[in-house]
């Protein structure tokens, strides 16, 4: 090979090994993931089933597990680990829903089916979905509880799971049911049933990365304890009404809703945080912040903010400031809950998921859409008396989608990095791959190198100069 040409080849391949090695050191060993989402119907027919005239029956939602869209259930908080270098996944997450129907005269259901704590695990071009269940079997009423069964396998599509980024997106995977499965499942669906397809998305923390306080841990400590009541820190969390959510992020209204002043989204609820106020022998009064923008079709633009709370007697009252098209008012009580248990423990008063009902306002609030006396989603809330005393985590649903996304937002979202990437915009089983952008350069740079190293050994001797004045 001429010596100009060996050049080239050795330029175009020191560019290839400084866009790979790069990549491949940053993620050539196992790291921690920490935060996300797994989106997942189970069986949209099932669903309908259980809710419909022949079951007569409904489902709940536990462990911080919420609805989105108009037929899926988000788990969140996922937890686990990553090696980019081999696509090894596995990623655990929090929550579950409980199915019942057709019931019986005693009180007690034929089909009672609790799904929980979903898992996927990825290994090579193989990936399974587990699942913890207790199920009572179709017939015969036993009642089975199983931890982490393989419940669906998962079809990658072809995807490389092999990447350095921070985040693991896989959208739309195609899901089977097992032969476990279909025996836990109570006997419903037989082995190779076609499940609704699976969507995750997991932060992946760099390899470097340091243990940091939460900010709450933050913001207490840097508060000092106080004698006189005042409060360190706090938060109040409510769902508003699970159905309403649904609602507004399903097929009718079509809409979403936004955050900000500072709200978190834990998917079945949202935070109002940093608590101002004083709690005094079971007795508070405290203000928060944060607020939520409702919107949608058929007019649908509602506020919340400024929120507020307060216990007194046993009763609590959830305060907002409401802007809606039809209804303005300022500190609005929304709903009444209960809250006899309100008691300081180590530094921390708190409540968890009491029952709270739609007020006479709060009727004007939703624009007449529930009677006064409507049960909506439980308050939780919490407030820090010590600087040490520490708020109850929120579900993680991690950095790259929040539960106001509706589906076909989530599967749209262009994906240009080198995270493992499913979606179903190529038709075919709904998945495809992107390849990192280092490695897809480099591709092109050897294919050319090769290219050209080809044509110079294929031409006819005459046109090769056997000797240069320039080599």
């Amino acid at each position: 090979m001429p010596a100009r040409l060996k050049a080239l080849v050795a330029v175009l391949c020191a560019a290839v090994l400084g866009a790979l090695l790069p990549a491949a050191l940053a993620h050539a060993e196992s790291r921690t993931v920490q935060g996300g989402r797994l989106d997942w119907g189970i069986k949209s027919s099932f669903q309908s089933y259980v809710t419909g005239p022949i079951a007569n029956g409904s489902y709940s939602l536990t462990g911080g597990a919420a609805t989105v869209g108009s037929s899926q259930f988000r788990f969140p908080s996922a937890t686990g680990s990553y090696d980019g270098s081999t696509g090894a996944f596995r990623a655990s997450f929090a929550g579950g829903v409980h199915f019942v129907g057709h019931r019986k005269t005693d009180g007690s259901y034929e089909l009672d089916l609790t799904l929980s704590r979903p898992t996927v695990r990825i290994s090579g071009s193989t990936g399974t979905l587990y699942l913890d269940v207790t199920s009572k079997a179709k017939g015969t009423g036993t009642v089975t509880t199983s931890s982490q069964v393989p419940f669906a396998s998962l079809s990658l599509g072809g995807i490389n799971m092999r990447g350095g980024g921070t985040a693991v997106v896989l959208n739309n995977l195609p899901a089977t049911l097992t032969a476990q499965g279909a025996k836990s499942f109570a006997g419903y669906y037989t082995a190779g049933t076609v499940l609704d397809p699976v969507s995750l998305s997991a932060d992946v923390k760099p390899a470097t990365a340091t243990k940091t306080s939460t900010p709450t841990a933050t913001k207490s400590a840097a508060k000092k304890e106080t004698s006189n009541g005042a409060i360190a820190d706090g938060a109040v969390d409510w769902g508003v009404r699970r159905t309403f959510r649904e609602y507004v992020t399903g097929d009718i209204a079509k809409g979403r809703w936004t955050l900000s002043a500072g709200a978190e989204d834990g998917g079945a609820l949202l935070r109002f945080p940093d608590a101002e106020g004083t709690y005094k022998s079971g007795q508070l009064t405290a203000s928060f912040k944060g607020a939520v923008r409702f919107t949608g079709a058929e007019g649908l633009d509602l506020k919340l903010s400024g929120v507020r709370a307060t216990v007194k007697d046993g009763k609590g009252t959830f305060y907002a400031d409401v802007t809606s098209a039809d209804f303005t008012g300022k500190k609005v009580p929304l709903v009444t809950f209960t809250a006899k248990n309100l008691k300081a423990v180590k530094g921390l008063a708190q409540l968890t998921e009491a029952p709270a009902k739609l007020t006479a306002q709060g009727v004007k609030a939703f624009g007449g859409m529930y009677r006064a006396g409507t049960a909506m989603d439980p308050v939780s809330l919490a407030v820090a008396l010590t600087d040490d005393a520490k708020l109850p985590a929120l579900p993680d649903l991690g950095t790259t989608s929040t539960a106001s996304e509706t589906p076909e937002e989530q599967s749209a979202q262009p994906k240009m990095s080198a995270e493992p990437v499913a979606d179903n915009s190529a038709g075919g089983n709904g998945t495809s791959a992107v390849l990192p952008i280092g490695l897809a350069t480099g591709v092109a740079l050897l294919l050319v190198a090769a290219l050209i190293v080809r044509r110079r050994r294929t031409s006819p001797a005459a046109a090769e100069p056997t000797t240069s004045e320039e080599d």
